[in-house]
């Protein structure tokens, strides 16, 4: 089987390319070749997936069964791909948890409303427009499945795992190897559904193997901790000790934080069912499992994270203030 990764150098894609590599598939990479590619084995077509001439050059030139698209982030793309590809065996592409307009727990595929996305929006490429447009995204691979194409997609929340560029995990890891005191907003409480990033790939390949038509799936950890639960499991992976200490709005306010200002915080529980998913036979990793080799991957790799969140000269400040209470 040929497989066509659209992206697959960085974080989602490389992971994806190892798991189709690891399922036998003869793996082709079209990007913009701006960045290198890990595998020794896998073929390369540049060019950029916004141009339509490219997007159908690569696939004649690699005749692919599977189609895995991880970086479509406006509508048009994904309309464009359904139609280059209308006849492979599979196109997936990569959704988002941010897609959903309704605060349900759980947010459920054929239940849950999803983001409206207007023409403006579809365009746009600013984060307070990025639900909308994955939720397009999603509309239009169920009207592709409506078709009779094998379009699928799958929505991921926040991933974590080795190769995070965005490093908002790192921020947390770097905190708990460098000190032993933590700060975190509120109670600690905040539920954000997470996934590690071999978890979304094993989905993907899944998902193309046997998702059916127009179909969404989200994937997720199957295990939720809050986020001073996960600080502590990160701990736990460095074999460091680590007091969690929690700040009110009033106490990060003396030192001009904002709950906001913590990455992965959230106001309101963020959580994703995954029966769905797990339907086709899929199975998440064991979190203390993906933290280790996260943890691996941090500790090599020289990300910190710093710049996601408050500076420790601010978290000091708190402390400061919650010792003379």
């Amino acid at each position: 089987m040929n497989a066509l990764v659209i992206g697959g150098t960085r974080f989602i894609g490389r992971h994806t390319v190892a798991a189709l590599l690891g399922h036998d598939y003869e793996v082709t990479v079209f990007n913009r070749g701006n960045h290198e590619i890990p595998f020794e084995t896998v073929e390369h077509v540049v060019g950029d997936r916004t141009d339509p001439e490219a997007l159908e050059d690569a696939a004649q030139r690699t005749d692919p069964d599977v189609v895995i698209d991880c970086v479509a982030y406006h509508p048009d793309e994904v309309r464009r791909a359904v139609d280059v590809f209308a006849d492979v065996n599979a196109y997936v592409v990569i959704s988002s948890g941010a897609a959903y307009g309704a605060n349900a727990i759980p947010k459920r595929e054929d239940e849950t409303p999803l983001h409206e996305c207007t023409d403006e929006q579809a365009t746009d490429d600013s984060w307070a427009t990025y639900g909308p447009r994955k939720a397009e995204i999603d509309r239009v691979v169920a009207a592709a499945g409506e078709a009779g194409v094998n379009a699928m997609s799958v929505r991921p929340p926040v991933v974590y795992g080795p190769h995070d560029y965005t490093e908002r995990f790192d921020y947390w890891v770097d905190r708990v190897a460098n000190h032993d005191r933590v700060v975190v907003p509120g109670d600690g409480d905040s539920l954000r559904h997470m996934v590690f990033v071999e978890d979304v790939a094993s989905a993907l390949v899944r998902v193309a193997e046997d998702g059916d038509p127009g179909e969404s799936y989200n994937v997720g950890d199957r295990r939720l901790p809050i986020l001073e639960e996960w600080i502590e499991l990160v701990a736990d992976a460095l074999g460091a000790e680590v007091e969690v200490v929690t700040a009110n709005e009033r106490e990060l306010a003396a030192a001009d934080l904002a709950p906001e200002d913590f990455p992965l915080q959230l106001d309101y529980p963020h959580v994703l069912s995954t029966a769905k998913l797990a339907g086709l036979g899929w199975a998440a990793t064991p979190i203390e499992e993906a933290l280790a080799a996260t943890v691996e991957d941090h500790r090599d790799s020289g990300r910190t994270g710093r710049e996601n969140g408050p500076d420790r000269a601010a978290e000091e400040r708190v402390l400061g203030i919650l010792d003379t209470i």
